[in-house]
């Protein structure tokens, strides 16, 4: 199996420490799983890799990461309750993939910058693989946050400034030392993780909702769920793609604004975990987006925390990244009326952004 590079073509094996290509730019895996088929699920395996059949790895690292519940919200609305994870967010089901893939391959080392979930994910993932790792956040992150990434033994660097200079700085040492970046923007095989969230929707459901709300920042889910949906509809287990509406905070909406020829203004956001100013893979996005029609929309910043506490109070306590998603989905419905069979992602748990 191999990597290519998504800007010049480049053939590279995945056995490489590589981060990106040697003209900057990022791999894309050269994997085409075998069609989907609920037959071919092991169901004797209560997370990600009951769906191993469709993955590009062959031995694996868990912690019961997936099979996270559906849930009805309301006549209109659906929630996927993927803060039932190991670490309390839907990265564990990347990361999970990703350490496979490290351990695989021998990986001593690990370093990734994060704004706290990711981070989290990969230190819990390679304590089990017994693999060491470093964490770059940026000030501000969640001091729950740290204190997990801390608790799993693994080594927290706090960066002053924001998300973007947290990320420069781990990618130099990324290049300074040679060290394996273990990034969920970087490397491909995160998004064979986030993938299974749409194998989980159609497995649990028996089919795919009309309306899916997927958060932006770096695309970490974007992908995983474009991924899934195209596994499916070439597999003709569905007939169409569902609509799909990304959302970005208002505060910090570059996909956003420069899908819509827009002048994008970064500001400090709750939304943390969609706060990217320049998200590595933007155009892939964007391609994305006009491949499929999707919908581009904004979080308003002075909902967010209505949002939140409207979820809490019928017992969702989600992280404010999350709410920001819900307050898109509200924002929305309320300018454009009520869309039938909606699915957001409740991405992470409350207790991880008190702060």
């Amino acid at each position: 199996m191999n990597y290519i590079c998504q800007k010049c073509g480049k053939v590279e094996t995945t056995q490489t420490y590589k981060a990106n290509c040697d003209c900057s730019g990022l791999w894309q895996l050269d994997f085409i799983p075998q069609k989907f088929d609920l037959k071919l699920i092991d169901n004797k395996e209560w997370n990600i890799f009951r769906y191993k059949a469709f993955m590009p790895i062959k031995d694996y690292i868990t912690l019961g990461e997936g099979m996270t519940p559906i849930i009805k919200f309301d006549n209109h609305l659906k929630l996927k309750m993927d803060y039932f994870m190991p670490t309390l967010s839907f990265k564990d089901r990347g990361a999970a993939m990703l350490i496979s893939h490290c351990k695989e391959i021998g990986v001593q080392k690990v370093v990734q910058d994060s704004s706290g979930n990711a981070g989290n994910s990969i230190a819990a993932y390679a304590a089990k693989a017994g693999i060491e790792c470093e964490i770059y956040v940026p000030s501000g992150t969640s001091p729950k946050k740290i204190d997990m990434i801390k608790a799993h033994g693994a080594k927290c660097h706090i960066i002053e400034g924001n998300r973007d200079n947290c990320a420069d700085v781990c990618r130099q040492r990324v290049i300074n030392d040679g060290v394996y970046y273990a990034n969920h923007v970087y490397n491909p095989y995160f998004y064979e993780g986030t993938k299974t969230y749409i194998y989980e929707v159609y497995e649990q459901l028996g089919r795919i909702p009309e309306n899916i709300w997927v958060p932006v920042g770096n695309g970490t889910l974007v992908f995983g769920v474009i991924k899934g949906l195209e596994h499916l509809y070439n597999s003709k287990i569905i007939d169409k793609i569902p609509e799909i509406y990304l959302v970005q905070s208002e505060f910090c909406a570059p996909i956003y604004d420069e899908f819509n020829h827009k002048t994008s203004e970064i500001k400090e956001t709750l939304a943390e975990g969609i706060a990217i100013g320049k998200p590595m893979r933007k155009n892939e996005i964007l391609n994305i987006a006009k491949k499929y029609n999707i919908k581009i929309v904004k979080s308003p910043e002075n909902k967010i925390l209505y949002a939140r506490d409207k979820l809490a109070k019928q017992g969702i306590y989600c992280e404010h990244t999350t709410a920001a998603t819900y307050a898109a989905y509200l924002s929305y419905i309320e300018k454009y009326g009520q869309l039938a069979d909606n699915l957001i992602s409740m991405c992470g748990a409350g207790l991880k952004s008190d702060h």
